[in-house]
């Protein structure tokens, strides 16, 4: 019986060496690109989430309070607010949404009772917040976030058609 050596090369070693460092690399670089599009797309959400929810949170105020007439454009201490009326009963109470040193406000007063701009809670952070009535029962609400970013939303009374 005749033994067979088998010649074992270098290139039996280097070979899956050199797969499993392409296959490191390659693992490596994916790692990478996902992580930067991850980051990237955080970002992208994070920059609108104030301003949208500045003016999702004052359209959800207007359907809640939408009775003819309840909603307005106005003033408070001089600061531009949307206005909104309403009552339980004989007692009768005005909530203010208004953009006071860098906050989004609420100030709901029974009315008869003075209160200042400050008093109002802490909604979200914004840099400005503007309303305008284009129209009786049409609003537009411009919201800009403490990075700039700007948007607005034009809203209906549904009671006023």
């Amino acid at each position: 019986m005749r033994f067979q050596r088998q010649k074992n090369h270098v290139i039996d070693l280097l070979f899956p060496i050199a797969v499993l460092f392409v296959f490191a690399i390659s693992s490596f670089l994916v790692l990478i690109l996902s992580a930067h599009i991850y980051s990237s797309q955080t970002q992208k959400m994070n920059t609108g989430y104030t301003v949208h929810t500045s003016l999702a949170y004052v359209a959800e105020k207007i359907r809640q309070n939408d009775s003819d007439g309840g909603i307005s454009a106005g003033t408070f201490q001089g600061q531009e607010c949307l206005v909104l009326k309403g009552g339980s009963g004989d007692i009768r109470y005005t909530t203010y949404i208004y953009s006071y040193k860098g906050k989004l406000k609420e100030l709901t007063l029974r009315d008869g009772t003075d209160a200042s701009l400050s008093d109002g809670k802490d909604i979200l952070a914004v840099a400005d917040f503007s309303v305008s009535e284009i129209r009786p029962g049409l609003f537009r609400f411009t919201s800009t976030d403490t990075d700039g970013t700007t948007a607005s939303v034009t809203i209906s009374e549904r009671s006023r058609q």
